[in-house]
């Protein structure tokens, strides 16, 4: 009888550890986004400082499936002497990946775009049209994070005339703004977008960073949420804040972003 007994005690926590195995399980598969179009990554091939390779950027593809990302719009770096890049460099860099994800049995869906930095040589770009926006015409903008660019409501309007909804990058990291935090809401007011990194408000930068980027989302001032992914620390990073409570709180905050709303 004692046997017996002990046989069933065993028996029932064997079965009992293997159903809270698989909630585990079940729980650890869950853990993804609650968009699933991404809208700033630099995963293209070469282009830039994100991904060196086209090897990598299969990587990182994989890892944005994990967590829940079909759609990619990337935005690759178009910075003056440093990534002087153009429309041709960057779908030449897209095609080599498309391939490569393709042979790689990769579902996913790409669109080739760029992050502009407000210089001289986007300012010739503009003037020549050889910019290439997302879907819809909308066209992401950055700031040097030593210094802004002093004209941006001129340039702002400019691009709208020209039929452009600009969206300002990462605007919680340009911390030369937080001294003067009216410059978000004159911005904002004026139709440019704001696209908060996902790593900003998981607290991946500076602690006054991650306060911005709440206090924008607070705000109603956060239109999109991208990674600004470049390697495979930032998608470590994002998965273990996946699994957080305070990632439910930002998923109940952010529930109106545009990401989804993009029609490629």
């Amino acid at each position: 009888m004692k046997l017996f007994l002990s046989t069933f005690v065993d028996t029932t926590n064997i079965k009992y550890m293997g159903l809270f195995s698989f909630l585990n399980r079940k729980k650890e598969e869950n853990k993804t986004l609650f968009y699933d179009t991404e809208v700033h990554c630099h995963i293209l091939p070469g282009l830039d400082d994100g991904s060196p390779d086209v090897e990598t950027s299969v990587m990182l593809v994989r890892q944005m499936q994990e967590m829940g990302i079909r759609r990619i719009i990337t935005t690759t770096h178009v910075t003056e002497s440093t990534f002087e890049n153009t429309p041709e460099t960057i779908r030449n860099a897209y095609n080599t990946l498309r391939t490569a994800l393709d042979e790689a049995g990769v579902d996913i869906e790409i669109f080739p775009s760029a992050e502009y930095r407000m210089d001289e040589f986007f300012l010739n770009q503009v003037n020549n049209n050889t910019l290439l926006p997302f879907p819809e015409n909308y066209l992401l903008i950055e700031n040097s994070f030593f210094q802004p660019f002093w004209e941006i409501k001129e340039l702002v309007f400019d691009l709208q005339l020209k039929g452009y909804t600009p969206i300002l990058a990462h605007p919680e990291r340009y911390m030369y703004y937080h001294k003067t935090p009216q410059i978000y809401q004159e911005l904002h007011d004026q139709g440019c977008l704001f696209q908060v990194n996902f790593l900003s408000l998981a607290g991946y930068y500076h602690p006054e960073v991650k306060n911005m980027g709440w206090r924008l989302l607070e705000k109603g001032m956060v239109d999109f949420i991208g990674s600004d992914i470049h390697h495979h620390k930032h998608t470590d990073f994002m998965k273990h804040y996946l699994a957080t409570k305070e990632y439910k709180k930002l998923s109940e905050k952010a529930s109106a972003i545009l990401n989804n709303k993009i029609v490629f």
